[in-house]
């Protein structure tokens, strides 16, 4: 056991999800007194998103993470207003949020060749000034990727959620028999027959205590953030992480499931969800498939097995439930269906959802236009008098 966990730490050094700069604005080109000449302002720094980078790569490029824009060309007799400064661009994965040394956000970039101004170039020297130039502006700021995908994967460790991926899409995420498997986020793509693409991420597997960085709390817990729906992973016959902890059957492992994501940020619960009860290729796996839904269908009957600190405020409302097999490759069609269905019923009420607030407005824009008096400046029409 100690030999895998070795190499895990290894692997998951691979991946990074956040880093630390220092960047810098250029500093402004010098005035011109004799002549009033204006030196050029300082280059800019900028965080760039691009779809094919990642923090590793931009660790390994400029290993010292220092980025400092070009200075503003000085005023002369040839040329009384001096060139601005070389811009900085900083190349970033999509899905970055950008924030500052006190924590405070700066911007997102989720999308290709989204750009956030994150130190600013100095003035160059001008009359305003005494014409002297004005330093650039210094900051150390944070990147913090998020994963974007259609779904997140959640569930414990050896719940099947990499073999699920490897079954459900082209990844090739790593499988085998110990509970941590998956160290790092691996994306994947479902492919339909009418070439329609749904992005899947598995993350590292949860455990009791992840809202408190337990395990790789934090480090998965952010990147369902950004994912539009949840599909819930268990294992029909429960989890145990080791010999001292406890069993959970798999009733018990959702429900721990939703509290962690409560306790983690309240809104990953209303987030849709779907729920894959897999391994059902084991012995007895219908019969405790049956136990299970008669548990979800009247979960407050059951609450009173759980200590009060372990139940959620509210428990997670399933829109399909489907029973899988990722070794046999039973249900896995189906589940890829209400995948699709489940994504594309909450992007067309998302659709509604805005048709009808595009309305409103409208409606409240008329109203208020035909409801406002006069202008006092308005010309009317004179008074006609009939004797």
């Amino acid at each position: 056991m100690v030999r895998c966990s070795c190499v895990l730490f290894r692997k998951y050094g691979n991946f990074i999800d956040n880093l630390r700069l220092f960047t810098k604005g250029g500093s402004g080109g010098m005035g011109y007194p004799r002549f009033g000449g204006e030196g050029g302002k300082g280059g800019d720094v900028w965080v760039v998103a691009h779809n094919k980078m990642t923090l590793k790569q931009l660790k390994d490029k400029y290993p010292r993470k220092r980025f400092v824009a070009g200075e503003g060309a000085n005023s002369r007799v040839s040329a009384l207003k001096g060139s601005k400064g070389k811009d900085c661009e900083i190349p970033v994965p999509v899905g970055v949020s950008v924030t500052d040394d006190n924590g405070n956000v700066i911007g997102e970039l989720n999308k290709e060749k989204d750009r956030i101004l994150v130190a600013e170039g100095g003035l160059g020297g001008k009359l305003l000034t005494n014409f002297l130039p004005l330093k650039g502006q210094k900051r150390v700021i944070h990147l913090d990727l998020k994963l974007i995908a259609d779904i997140g994967l959640v569930g414990f460790p050896n719940a099947g959620k990499s073999s699920l991926l490897s079954k459900i899409s082209h990844a090739k995420p790593a499988i085998a028999d110990y509970a941590f498997t998956t160290i790092k986020p691996e994306l994947g793509k479902i492919m339909y027959s009418d070439f329609k693409q749904i992005s899947v991420a598995d993350l590292p597997g949860l455990i009791e205590g992840a809202h408190m960085n337990k395990g790789m709390g934090h480090k998965f817990l952010k990147h369902i953030e950004r994912t539009k729906q949840l599909l819930f992973v268990v294992d029909i016959s429960g989890f145990q992480l080791s010999s001292q902890t406890h069993y959970r059957t798999a009733f018990e492992t959702i429900i721990l499931l939703s509290k962690e994501l409560e306790l983690y940020k309240e809104e990953l619960q209303t987030k849709p969800a779907l729920l894959a009860v897999n391994k059902m290729d084991l012995p007895d796996a219908q019969d405790k498939f049956h136990v299970l839904m008669n548990q979800l269908q009247n979960p407050k009957e059951f609450l009173h097995l759980f200590e009060k600190n372990m139940i959620p405020e509210r428990t997670v409302e399933f829109q399909h439930i489907i029973p899988i097999s990722a070794v046999t490759g039973e249900g896995i069609d189906e589940l890829k269906n209400y995948i699709r269905k489940s994504l594309d019923e909450h992007a067309n009420q998302e659709n509604d959802a805005y048709h009808k607030k595009q309305l409103l407005n409208l409606h409240i824009s008329n109203t208020i236009s035909y409801s406002e008096p006069p202008s006092k400046n308005a010309v009317s029409s004179p008074r006609m008098d009939v004797t």
